[in-house]
């Protein structure tokens, strides 16, 4: 591969790192070509783009991203495919532990999620069930509004209980 082939490929996974912020580094050596090609359908079925990239050239495209990846870096060891996703950051644990169901590969190294790195196999089961920060958001502001929904509900109410006495008081005198 010549110097121009290699900085066109840093250059294509730097627009790629910036474009989608979630990123898992998997272990796949040891798949069969016929393997790859499934896990590849269904990484597209899934809308998660998958790349088999070497990772000094993931590593240089990692440092010039703009992003603070230095935490992956340490994994980066041996054949490495790598998961890109924009959205739904739990697609490619999910994608991973179904592929997982026919054999032990791919093997999470690293995943870089939301501005965290969760290193080693074992974090898969932490990053299928993460909470995103939009969820997080919207369960804080559930729990904020309600106490103040009872609070209302109570004193709509209460308005209504004290309207029928001051009637019935009225009535009466």
């Amino acid at each position: 591969m010549t110097r121009d082939e290699k900085k066109a490929i840093v250059d294509d996974l730097v627009k790629q790192l910036q474009a989608t912020p979630n990123v898992y580094v998997t272990d796949a050596g040891g798949l069969t070509v016929a393997q790859v090609n499934d896990l590849r359908r269904m990484s597209f079925k899934a809308g998660i783009e998958l790349r088999v990239v070497k990772n000094t050239l993931l590593r240089k495209a990692m440092e010039a991203s703009g992003r603070d990846y230095s935490g992956t870096f340490g994994e980066l060891k041996n054949m490495s495919s790598v998961f890109f996703v924009a959205e739904n950051y739990k697609a490619p644990a999910k994608l991973i532990k179904d592929f997982r169901k026919k054999g032990e590969k791919p093997a999470l190294k690293v995943a870089f999620v939301e501005e965290a790195v969760f290193v080693g196999d074992s974090q898969l089961e932490v990053l299928e069930t993460l909470k995103g920060k939009n969820e997080l958001i919207g369960e804080v502001l559930g729990m904020l509004l309600s106490p103040m929904q009872t609070v209302l509900g109570q004193l709509s109410s209460g308005g209504t209980t004290i309207a029928g006495v001051l009637k019935t008081l009225e009535e009466r005198g």
